[in-house]
């Protein structure tokens, strides 16, 4: 399993292309990060669903969508939207292009086999009909076990022969495509215990180390940590989030439960960042910058940071403001993901909500507060309250601007919706 120490950062077609992103489209926003964001340790590009339908639009799926599949009923790209997947080439010129920027390429899937293959009318060599589906897929596909937001797929009965088989394909697939990173979904509500297991079986046994990141999330339980430490590097702990504060906002207790069980390999993901252009073709939204604030901008990515989620950005790089590119380079800020442990939420008293962590690369500190009203506020807290008595000097880390030293109280004004993410810098001992 992937146990890299720093939870992943890429881009995610999702927020800006929906079911519909281009080839093109997926190497410009390469490009823009091996050039601007790959110093700062963005590194994975990640295409999304419905990468293998050539009708993919804008605002939703298409029912009965006429995949392209192999004769083994396994997804191939479009190729009228990744003209380098023809002749059986699949991901792999995509992805090599991708590794030559010195990137990382993911890609999405669904839970289960497609119906398109499951369905299909078979014959035997006398001609008559078998209910087998292409490949034999109709046999091993569990047609109860459905996806209620999508229609692509069956899911897998895992008590017939052949189911295994089937994702082992899969990965074996990727694999040879050069895939670092899936992203499964349709696996997490209801949870799907034997699925997640034979697909991260799969992805172990195809010879490449390639991370497993599960989705949705929503109602998830702790119950499950285990579980999803063996099986996975990455997992949703809500549904998709977008542009609303309302979305920002409901993920401080999700985070609270979630981040103190985050680790190397295992990292509780509070989904994409709808930060910059997004909604060109998607899912939800008309084209549009994101309608969080600047400030609410600045409180999710501190919180995110503070609690060591997964950074996917989800608006299209090349096109999104200098002012969205400062939010997502800047480095102090950045090093919370790296260098910091015992991250947790400290105090929650009405609208104000305090985060720490530990520096892991210097003698210091961080407090996140965040001040969830509607209307500027100042806040006061006891400085042992955030886990120090005495500092050398105190940075905002967005600003830099130094606040004044006055314990046993730290007193500073915040924005409505917005944050104080700051470094305690210790005294030396």
């Amino acid at each position: 399993m992937n146990l890299a120490p720093t939870p992943p950062m890429g881009w995610n077609s999702w927020d800006c292309y929906g079911t519909s992103v281009t080839e093109a489209e997926v190497l410009a926003n390469a490009d823009f990060m091996a050039r601007h964001l790959l110093p700062h340790g963005w590194n994975t590009i990640v295409v999304d669903i419905q990468w293998h339908d050539p009708t993919a639009r804008a605002g939703g799926y298409n029912p009965a969508a006429p995949l392209h599949l192999d004769d083994r009923g396994r997804p191939y790209p479009a190729v009228n939207r990744f003209p380098s997947a023809a002749n059986g080439e699949g991901f792999r010129p995509l992805a090599d292009r991708i590794h030559a920027l010195g990137l990382k390429f993911g890609l999405h899937i669904m839970r289960g086999v497609p119906r398109l293959a499951a369905d299909a009318p078979t014959t035997t060599t006398g001609g008559r009909r078998s209910g087998g589906g292409l490949a034999g897929l109709g046999d091993i596909a569990d047609r109860d076990a459905v996806c209620p937001w999508n229609t692509d797929n069956y899911g897998l009965d895992h008590d017939r022969a052949g189911a295994q088989e089937y994702y082992d394909s899969l990965g074996t697939l990727f694999a040879g495509w050069g895939v670092d990173f899936v992203k499964a979904d349709d696996m997490l509500w209801p949870y799907h215990e034997r699925e997640t297991e034979s697909f991260a079986t799969a992805l172990r046994r195809s010879g490449r180390d390639i991370a497993l990141s599960l989705s949705p999330g929503k109602a998830m339980s702790l119950e499950r940590l285990d579980h999803l430490r063996a099986n996975a590097s990455v997992w949703r702990i809500s549904d998709d989030l977008w542009d609303r504060w309302e979305d920002v906002e409901a993920q401080f207790a999700r985070l609270a439960t979630w981040a103190p069980h985050a680790r190397p390999g295992a990292w509780p993901d509070a989904d994409m960042l709808p930060l910059g252009h997004i909604g060109i073709r998607a899912e939800r939204g008309t084209d549009r910058m994101s309608l969080l604030t600047p400030d609410e901008q600045r409180t999710l990515m501190s919180l995110w940071c503070l609690a060591r989620s997964p950074l996917m950005m989800g608006g299209d790089l090349p096109t999104s403001p200098a002012d969205t590119i400062s939010l997502l380079t800047n480095d102090p800020v950045l090093t919370l993901l790296s260098n910091s442990h015992r991250n947790r939420q400290v105090i929650r008293d009405g609208a104000l909500i305090a985060w720490t962590a530990e520096a892991t690369d210097r003698d210091a500190r961080y407090a996140g507060l965040f001040n969830l009203a509607s209307h500027p506020t100042t806040v006061r807290v006891r400085t042992a309250d955030l886990g120090f008595r005495q500092a050398e000097s105190i940075t905002d880390l967005w600003t830099n601007e130094s606040l004044p030293l006055t314990p046993p109280d730290l007193t500073t004004d915040i924005p409505a919706h917005g944050c104080r993410l700051l470094r305690i810098n210790q005294p030396a001992t």
